[in-house]
């Protein structure tokens, strides 16, 4: 397994490098940050992910361990590829893809392209803990935990296909989940039903 390369920069783009060394030149997937980092650069070293599949081989490269860390968190969710793992990586910087999933913000994951909100729940529910762990951040009690606000948002959006004005059912799911905190999705959205 290659863990990095160190060489010349013989070719940048946004999406892609190739870097030199030893007289072979390695094309190297990459985001936004690591172009922008690699940007005034004749040489570097990027950490590698080799995705060996039956039809290709293809790195990705970055510039740090840890946004290879986050890379490698983001494609073990079920549904995430390599390539919409580096449409999330090229959205936002590490930190705050990390913030987003610890505080279970789904409404900013579900802006990048190609994240729905069913995506952007899974993301949250499998890596909060880990991320949390990973990078210590410390989440505000006064905020939503992530769980919170994917029960909420579940609640409101099936109410919103039963055809109640979204507003009207976030306010519902809102005073609900004031009084019972802890109560189950179904029960929430029945004692929604109870107000609209």
């Amino acid at each position: 397994m290659i863990d990095y390369i160190k060489g010349e920069i013989t070719e940048l783009t946004p999406t892609y490098v190739v870097l030199e060394t030893g007289g072979v030149g390695y094309a190297v997937q990459i985001s936004l940050p690591t172009f922008t980092a690699l940007s005034d650069a004749k040489a570097d070293k990027l950490f590698i992910y080799e995705a060996i599949r039956e039809d290709a081989h293809i790195l990705f490269g970055f510039k740090t361990q840890k946004e290879r860390q986050l890379f490698l968190l983001l494609i073990s969710v079920s549904g995430i590829g390599a390539n919409t793992a580096r449409m999330i990586m090229s959205s936002y910087s590490v930190d705050e893809i990390g913030q987003m999933i610890a505080t279970g913000n789904v409404s900013a994951l579900n802006s990048i392209k190609g994240i729905g909100a069913k995506t952007a729940q899974r993301i949250i529910v499998d890596l909060r803990d880990k991320i949390i762990k990973l990078s210590g951040i410390e989440v505000d009690n006064k905020q939503l935990t992530g769980s919170g606000n994917i029960i909420k948002n579940e609640a409101v959006a099936a109410l919103s296909m039963l055809g109640f004005a979204s507003a009207a059912s976030q306010k519902a799911v809102e005073k609900v989940l004031s009084q019972t905190p802890n109560a189950a999705v179904e029960q929430i959205i029945k004692n929604a039903l109870k107000m609209l």
